[in-house]
């Protein structure tokens, strides 16, 4: 049996994707990571546990990328070609491609493949295959022509079999497949002529698996059909004329229509994926079979379509669902019979059982009132009046349950819990138990692709503390909700907050939470720096008088409730780009204030040598730092323009050449400092000494 569970998005648009889909997703260092490379000039590396991007590479205007960026998993380099035969080596911290290492080819490269234990091997579009320090070591040496004129590689895999890598690739030639076996140790190149039936369909995708020496290819043609040919590696000498016989494995479509922008995906040795579009059904879907069975397991409808493009890594799905790089994680059983006919009782996989399986919801809703099928605990919709109970008897129930001894479902039974109290919110705008989702959302049990609908019913509600919450606990929260959280926070009343209870641990060290809700001064010291080093022209001296209109003492311009949430906001983690143009949508009035605040903050850590704020989570310099500039670069055309900012931009502006003189003045003494280090190593003191020691 196989199940597929909740999608989700990486990030989010990908650049440069389109009707073409993307050029590949290719495995990271670790487990979690991806490549993803576009048709254009951009490779981004995702981690799919937090759904955001660690890092974005783009070659320069002008240049295409023309196959898939891989990671040398020796070296832990990532590896691309551009414009054919222009070969990139790069390392997580470098940032412009255009400094990186470069090595122009003699020939134009197909494929690079990499896979876990073993050396990177470059595939040419003629065939030949070299190992890639091989061509690094002599990268204009000559390339072979392997494959006859006319015919076009098709599709390539690389394997490992016995420890040995194994490389397949498909050609086609007038209509004609052939099928390129290579092996390495010894080296041995075999081609085969993939022999079709006269009636037999044009074929529109490969896959392929390798076990204990034999090579099973499976081929998906336009009718829905998916045949197998099976190859053997165990050949001492290739023959010249080798013919492989397709066989019929499994019809996908029975109803006889034509399908288009199909793939196919190998997910165990008895299930496959197929993802297309047929005449008949335009709406494009994915859909699992069991291959021993002849079964459907499982289908999901892609409504806004996909690329035609479709790959599998270590239980999920990649594909492009319009122009977001889309995730669909799935499970598959061992095969049998009773599970591929959905006779198999409790059949759910683990993720998407019920939460009636861990809890009896009609004691969580209360009145005792339980569906009369033990098996099915999860009240139907009509009887939602009659087992409405109050919010105070599910916090009961709740706290019961979450005082039990936790088990390994836990997290799941949660997931599920918050997932009906939120379809009940939605249904019945009168029921919203804000007490009983914010003890579920502090079992950190929760993320927000577990649980998407949670944070769009806390905004609708302008629940602060539930969402200051989430962004506290949440690790996967999209930028754009980010965003919406701040004009919540920015916008709401204060007399609102005064009620609220609102975590105020971040700002207990720095807030005089008495004497700012009188909205009284707060001392500010200017980083110990006199004035006078920084009025060195008639600019410096007017953004003084400017700046003289502030006092030497600064207000905080928010209350302690609502800097408490909007320190919660400077913790989420983020991804720049995708954050930059949501934040465009802040009113002007919201990014004044929001940077006054950050002004604040700014000050409040320059009272202390270490620059810190303190108390037990207080917001970091970087984290402030970030901030303002994402909201300067974001914001900037109109803030320079309005009268509100003149104060505070000048302030920013001192600030900032202070640090640029101290770091000036540092560098200055930075070799003598080198220098009395050495000194002090190189002689031994004793137990006491005095020195005089003069720099000059």
């Amino acid at each position: 049996m196989a199940v597929l569970e909740e999608d989700f998005t990486l990030g989010g648009l990908v650049p440069g994707a389109g009707l073409d889909g993307l050029l590949g997703v290719e495995h990271g260092q670790k487990a979690d990571l991806f490549l993803v490379t576009d048709r254009g000039r951009t490779v981004i590396l995702y981690k799919v546990s937090d759904q955001k991007p660690l890092g974005c590479w783009s070659v320069k205007q002008g240049q295409t990328i023309t196959c898939p960026a891989v990671c040398n998993f020796q070296t832990g380099e990532y590896v691309v070609v551009h414009d054919d035969k222009v070969l990139r080596i790069w390392k997580n911290e470098d940032v412009n491609l255009d400094k990186v290492f470069k090595a122009t080819l003699s020939a134009d490269v197909y494929r690079i493949h990499s896979v876990q234990n073993t050396e990177p091997l470059v595939l040419f579009r003629e065939g030949a295959v070299r190992r890639l320090d091989a061509l690094l070591a002599e990268p204009q040496q000559e390339i072979e022509a392997v494959i006859s004129d006319e015919e076009v590689i098709k599709w390539t895999k690389l394997f490992l079999d016995s420890n040995q890598p194994v490389l397949i690739f498909v050609t086609e030639k007038h209509g004609n497949y052939f099928v390129y076996v290579q092996v390495f140790n010894p080296r041995n190149l075999c081609k085969y002529t993939l022999l079709r039936g006269e009636e037999e369909p044009v074929t529109l995708s490969f896959a392929a698996s390798v076990n204990e020496r034999l090579v099973t290819l499976l081929c998906l043609s336009c009718n829905g059909s998916i045949y197998e040919t099976l190859i053997p590696l165990n050949q001492s000498k290739p023959e010249e004329k080798q013919v492989l016989v397709t066989s019929l494995l499994l019809k996908t479509n029975v109803s006889g229509s034509v399908l288009k922008g199909v793939s196919l995906a190998i997910l165990d040795k008895d299930h496959v994926a197929v993802m297309g579009t047929s005449l008949k059904a335009p709406k494009e879907s994915i859909s699992v079979w069991n291959i021993k069975f002849q079964t459907l397991q499982t289908s999901k409808e892609l409504s806004q379509g996909t690329g035609g493009q479709l790959w599998c890594y270590g239980g999920k799905l990649f594909m492009l669902h319009g122009k977001f790089l889309t995730v669909i994680p799935f499970k598959c059983e061992i095969s049998s019979l009773a599970a591929a006919l959905g006779k198999l009782k409790n059949i759910q996989a683990p993720g998407t059982q019920t939460v009636s399986h861990f809890v009896n919801w009609g004691t969580f809703q209360g009145d005792g009132l339980e569906s009369q099928d033990s098996n099915n605990l999860v009240p139907l919709k009509g009887q939602s009046k009659r087992s409405d109970a109050s919010e105070k008897h599910l916090e009961q129930q709740l706290s019961k349950f979450l005082a039990d001894k936790r088990t390994p479902e836990f997290q799941i039974t949660v997931g599920h819990i918050v997932t009906e109290l939120v379809e009940r919110c939605k249904a019945e705008p009168a029921f919203y138990p804000q007490s009983s989702l914010a003890q579920l959302v502090q079992t950190q049990g929760l993320s927000y692709s577990l649980c998407p609908d949670l944070m769009a019913v806390a905004l609708e509600k302008r629940d602060v503390r539930l969402l200051q919450l989430c962004l506290q606990q949440f690790p996967d929260i999209p930028e754009s909700v980010t965003c919406a959280c701040l004009k919540v926070f920015l916008s709401i009343g204060d007399d609102s907050l005064q009620e609220t209870n609102v975590n105020m641990d971040s700002v207990i060290g720095y807030l005089n939470f008495a004497q700012d809700e009188k909205m009284g001064k707060t001392e500010v010291v200017q980083n110990g720096f006199s004035p006078v080093l920084l009025e060195e022209n008639n600019f410096d001296d007017k953004l003084n008088k400017l700046d003289d209109t502030m006092n030497t003492t600064l207000t905080c311009p928010v209350t302690p409730q609502k800097a408490a949430l909007l320190n919660a906001i400077l913790h989420s983690a983020y991804s720049e780009t995708f954050l930059l143009s949501n934040l465009k949508d802040l009113t002007v009035q919201h990014v004044i204030l929001f940077l006054q605040y950050l002004h604040f903050l700014y000050e409040k850590c320059s009272e202390n040598a270490s620059m810190t704020l303190p108390g037990p989570c207080p917001p970091t310099l970087n984290q402030i730092m970030d901030w303002i500039c994402l909201l300067l670069d974001a914001h900037f055309t109109v803030v320079v323009m309005i009268p509100e900012a003149k104060g505070i931009l000048a302030s920013l502006y001192k600030f900032v050449k202070a640090q640029v003189w101290v770091y000036s003045e540092l560098n200055k003494i930075e070799g003598s400092l080198q220098q009395l280090q050495k000194l002090h190593q190189q002689r031994n003191m004793g137990l006491y000494s005095i020195e005089v020691l003069e720099l000059i």
